[in-house]
């Protein structure tokens, strides 16, 4: 559990030995510590000032402590409750856990470092919990504001694509000598497949290229979500001023996002973040076929990886792979739609046939257009996407 920072605590206890017993050894701790006498007291210090915690006693003149939760969880129904109360009254103390209480200390505390947990474990769940209310609070503010870019998408089909191809990264693109390049041709006039590239800091570079279930306006809705979703992720990366950047965690939040959102979309994704230091690439697969395929001195082969799709399984856990990168390559990624345009009897047969394909096609994306025949396409079945990351590439 994380350490808890300190706090403003109201303790509420009619024995003045025992509340100032208890204060001392919190304010000891680092929290700053008012107090009440019985819950009258205690209601008029809340109207006055703002805590983050309430330690109260249980059985007190002028105004009980099961009165005083009552009217903070309907009054203050964030401050989270301790009770702190005699043995002999279990009754009470499961009454207040009913009523909000999230934890109860038995009387006397001769253990103050049980005080000290309990009190830490009660503003962690809070500190959390409020996290949660944010997170949510800002996924349904850009819900609003996506489904009011939804009725766009749906009214004016041109300004739709326009702004499908507006929030789509430039290709090429260069940085720290790879290059990134990228094609999307949709089955439709808006796709459902994305691609997005970008420097995370001075040391990591990160990818992804997503396919969204279905087709049109709808999933091309879903792919400006994952814009925001990822776009938001790399703000609370810089401004939080950390050090990893884990596709897995990438997933794992666009995953709960997507879900929270409820817009009965997925998504199949692969996602990755190369260190510039240590040269290496991590990557997380989440129900993404065809696999990526690493190009190197004329050899091609799948990278390995496995995973749920993004946005369906509320517990799917997604694992991060690494691979070492060699001075020369191409890694080739592909929607499952290139597998409409590839000649064979089985799904397992076309994929087969990919490594060859990158192999005659040099692993550039000009070289790939010539063998799929991309130019030549008229009605496609489904969006084809490709992103092609290479280095020193002959």
């Amino acid at each position: 559990m994380t350490e808890a920072p300190h706090a403003r605590l109201l303790l509420v206890d009619d024995e003045e030995v025992v509340r100032h017993s208890l204060a001392a050894y919190l304010e000891d701790s680092g929290h700053q510590v008012a107090q009440a006498a019985d819950g009258l007291q205690a209601l008029a210090v809340l109207k006055q000032q703002t805590f983050d915690l309430l330690l109260c006693d249980l059985r007190m003149p002028k105004m009980d402590g099961l009165s005083l939760i009552r009217q903070v969880k309907e009054h203050y129904p964030q401050l989270p409750v301790i009770v702190i109360s005699g043995a002999g009254v279990m009754g009470d103390v499961v009454q207040a856990l009913r009523l909000g209480a999230s934890d109860y200390l038995i009387k006397p505390v001769h253990d103050l470092s049980m005080l000290e947990h309990a009190v830490n474990k009660a503003l962690e769940h809070a500190r959390l919990e409020a996290e949660n209310a944010r997170y949510r609070h800002e996924l349904e503010a850009a819900n609003r504001e996506l489904k009011a870019s939804l009725r766009v998408l749906e009214d004016d089909q041109a300004a739709g694509r326009q702004l499908q191809m507006n929030i789509l990264p430039p290709t090429p693109w260069q940085a720290s000598g790879f290059t990134f390049s990228h094609q999307i041709t949709p089955s439709l006039y808006l796709s459902g497949d994305f691609i997005d590239y970008f420097q995370v800091n001075d040391h990591l570079l990160a990818f992804y290229l997503a396919d969204v279930s279905g087709h049109g306006a709808s999933s091309a809705f879903a792919t400006v979500l994952l814009k925001f979703m990822t776009t938001r992720l790399l703000y609370e990366f810089r401004r939080n001023d950390r050090e990893t950047f884990a596709p897995s965690e990438v997933l794992d939040s666009i995953n709960r996002g997507l879900i929270n959102c409820k817009l009965g979309k997925h998504v199949t994704m692969l996602g990755g973040v190369i260190d510039l230091r240590s040269n290496t690439l991590h990557y997380s697969v989440g129900g993404h076929l065809p696999l990526p395929v690493l190009l190197q001195q004329g050899k091609a082969e799948f990278l390995p990886g496995r995973g749920l799709p993004v946005g369906l399984f509320a517990k799917a856990k997604y694992d991060d792979h690494s691979v070492s990168l060699p001075a020369e390559f191409a890694l080739v990624m592909m929607s499952d739609g290139i597998l409409e345009l590839i000649p064979g009897d089985t799904l397992k047969a076309k994929e087969a046939s990919l490594p060859g394909l990158i192999e005659r096609s040099g692993g550039t994306l000009d070289g790939l257009r010539s063998e799929l025949g991309l130019a030549k396409l008229k009605d496609i079945p489904d969006d084809i996407a490709l992103l092609v990351l290479s280095r020193n590439l002959q």
